[in-house]
């Protein structure tokens, strides 16, 4: 797990990245394939390449993401065996136990080891983690894979009830970390094990509040300090790039411009309906349709009527450009009327300015994987035994002097 080559070989764990939410491990072992629901792998061909490499499927029809493993990718992809530690908690937890490279921690107990591995990577070689797990399958799963992520020389993995028998160091750890159902049973062997000459702490992980109370009255039982319980809480954002919103205005005009097509639509087919209705009627009184136009057109006539206007209904020209009759203009007017009227056209509006295409917007994130408990802190101050009182005058003048 803690390889710095940069190409893939063959035998090491990387951490397929598939989606955010689905993150797996793998072994890479030429002559074994990976099939997903993103395409088919051949291990063979992923020995050679970078870590981070986007790796198409063989039948084109997807890809996946090859990446070097983390503690971090570790707790996202491993195999649950117990419950987990995620990375709010786990870095909140680390911050408050003053852990750093060099640390000496104990953790009761390992479960599926998310946070064996982070302060494993704290740490560093020159510190160490003695852990603890009362479960031997569990302890047994747990020891083989940090044999194979390369922590045997970092990590002591013990199977033992430590609430009953206690650890196996003492006046040795700068921390203790209990992820445990009874955490106050443990907590005089706790002190036992801290070391006496510094300031140390300890962290219990309860998920519920009367383990916490518990908890506390132990702690206070126990001499420790500075007690304080915290809740993480993890909220994520997701940040993404949309399309500018348009103008209110433009908007409008869409709006409008929508509604003079809905209308325009209404109105042909009214008078389609009644074009429709007027033919047939004209059929069933056996008057042929073209005389019957020509009747009408003649009476109109007679009347000293003019013709009649057609509408956007009939011929399809808008309303507003159809002209109107001389007759219904002024005898004055008339002349001028006839004439075609220029119209200024209004001046062209000064460019604007380039407006971006996208925007960011933010949204919290649906699902959120985080907090699972509460933790609970406390200090244990450097012990220091009692100074011998200081002789009185009339006791030294009373000593016997010492023969020259």
């Amino acid at each position: 797990m803690w390889s710095t080559a940069r190409e893939i070989a063959a035998g090491d764990l990387v951490i397929i990245w598939l989606t955010r939410d689905l993150v797996q491990p793998l072994i890479i072992t030429p002559g074994k394939d990976f099939n997903s629901k993103f395409g088919h792998y051949r291990h063979a061909d992923l020995v050679g390449i970078p870590y981070g490499s986007k790796v198409a499927s063989r039948t084109g029809k997807g890809f996946i993401h090859v990446l070097r493993p983390t503690p971090e990718l570790w707790t996202m992809a491993l195999p649950h065996r117990t419950q987990i530690l995620y990375l709010a908690d786990i870095a909140f937890i680390t911050s408050h136990l003053n852990i750093k490279r060099g640390s000496r921690v104990i953790e009761a107990g390992t479960g599926s080891g998310s946070f064996s591995h982070s302060v494993a990577r704290t740490v560093g070689s020159i510190g160490h983690l003695w852990s603890y797990e009362f479960h031997e399958v569990r302890a047994s799963k747990a020891r083989e894979e940090f044999a194979r992520h390369g922590m045997n020389d970092i990590v002591t993995l013990t199977h033992r009830n430590v609430c009953k028998d206690g650890f196996t160091v003492t006046d040795a750890v700068d921390a203790v970390f209990l992820d445990l159902p009874a955490p106050w049973e443990a907590v005089e062997h706790a002190k036992v094990a801290l070391r006496k000459d510094r300031t140390t702490r300890i962290c219990c992980f309860s998920p519920c509040m009367e383990q916490v109370m518990r908890t506390v009255n132990a702690l206070n039982d126990a001499g420790f300090t500075e007690i304080t319980m915290y809740e993480t809480l993890l909220r994520p954002i997701d940040v993404s790039h949309v399309p500018v919103l348009q103008p209110v205005g433009e908007i409008s005009e869409k709006l409008k411009q929508a509604e003079r097509k809905r209308e325009d639509k209404r109105l042909k087919q009214i008078a389609a309906g009644r074009q429709s209705t007027s033919k047939r009627k004209r059929e069933d009184e056996g008057t042929p349709v073209k005389d019957q136009t020509i009747m009408e057109e003649a009476a109109e006539e007679a009347a000293g009527g003019s013709k009649r206007i057609k509408t956007d209904d009939e011929d399809g020209a808008p309303l507003d450009a159809v002209p109107t009759p001389a007759m219904d203009l002024d005898p004055h007017e008339e002349s001028d009327a006839a004439l075609p009227t220029t119209v200024a056209s209004p001046p062209a509006p000064s460019p604007s300015p380039i407006a971006p295409k996208k925007i960011s917007v933010s949204k919290v994130m649906p699902e959120v994987r985080g907090h699972t408990s509460y933790l609970t802190f406390a200090s244990l101050q450097p012990f220091e035994p009692p100074a011998e009182p200081a002789p009185s005058a009339a006791a030294a003048m009373l000593a016997p002097k010492p023969k020259p």
